[in-house]
């Protein structure tokens, strides 16, 4: 018998027996923390359902974002609570919809089941086993330089031995969604993040891959890579990676 949360993959999963709990919706094996932030949420924005090419389920919270970027204790209930929401309704992994999250990884893994990777900087690890370990560092484009501690890495195992973080919050174009205007010059915007990124290697020749903390930057990502010619990480690139775990298809082909 296949019940809430499980994986129906084959004609004989479609054709047994299923029981669930009582709930409005199904279907999305991620569930996103989004904090309720005013802006332009383009389509590669974590904040954009579009950017996805699967089924996710938000949990809005009312909180401010420096709340976030502070690691500000009064925060925690309100975001372990969204979690368990969340895993109510039957989401199998938990994300957040900020880099900054990464200071509430401990306590929502501790509060629910299910997998949670809140912050994209959780990737820093993997990518930093697959750099030349000698001499190759990781540029991690940050949204507020003051909050980019050891500490906020600690919280998701990464270390800043290899790390170089680099300031996107202070660029005037990112000002619209800093400060939650309406009105965003997105091509402006794209312009200053390529400029930055490639200013960034070229002063530090070791970088050997990118990684956006912000989970409004993944819509930059790839004129990101055209300008550095580098590995870009981001949060659609651990949202995808996350899914696939949770969702697995068999294989048919040619041998």
């Amino acid at each position: 018998m296949k019940k809430t949360g499980d994986y129906l993959g084959s004609p004989a999963d479609l054709d047994g027996v299923v029981s669930v709990t009582p709930q409005p919706v199904a279907g999305a094996a991620i569930g996103i923390i989004a904090v309720n932030l005013v802006y332009p949420k383009l389509p590669g924005n974590v904040a954009n359902a579009s950017t996805f090419a699967f089924p996710v389920d938000y949990e809005v919270i009312d909180l401010a974002i420096e709340q976030l970027f502070e690691a500000d204790p009064g925060a925690v209930d309100q975001i372990v609570q969204a979690a368990k929401r969340l895993e109510a309704r039957g989401v199998r992994a938990i994300v957040g919809a900020c880099g900054y999250f990464a200071n509430f990884q401990t306590q929502v893994q501790a509060a629910v089941r299910v997998p949670v990777l809140l912050s994209s900087l959780a990737q820093l690890p993997l990518i930093k086993t697959s750099l030349r370990a000698a001499d190759q560092r990781i540029a991690v484009l940050v949204a507020d330089i003051q909050g980019a501690t050891p500490e906020l890495l600690a919280n998701v195992n990464a270390t800043p031995d290899k790390v170089t973080f680099v300031d996107i919050g202070s660029l005037p174009e990112f000002h619209a969604i800093r400060y939650g205007e309406t009105t965003l010059d997105n091509g402006a915007l794209k312009r200053a993040l390529v400029q930055k990124a490639v200013a960034a290697v070229k002063q530090d020749p070791s970088i050997g891959a990118l990684l956006l903390e912000c989970s409004d930057l993944p819509p930059y990502a790839a004129a990101i890579q055209a300008g550095v010619g580098l590995p870009v990480f981001d949060f659609i690139t651990l949202i995808n990676w996350l899914h696939q775990s949770l969702c697995q298809r068999p294989y048919y082909g040619f041998i």
